[in-house]
């Protein structure tokens, strides 16, 4: 029985060059929701304890 190999490129995967300014916006923008979204639910949690 014959197993496949499967070689991975680690540059092509990680990228080869640094992010564009509007690529490190939308990841901030993106950070900054997520942590919004979960400070709220944190909060509903609270409420609903006690």
């Amino acid at each position: 029985m014959k197993t496949k190999k499967l070689d991975l490129d680690i540059d092509s995967i990680g990228g080869l060059s640094s992010l564009t300014l509007a690529e490190e916006k939308a990841l901030s923008d993106f950070f900054q929701k997520k942590k919004l979204t979960k400070q709220k639910t944190e909060k509903k949690k609270l409420i609903l304890k006690n």
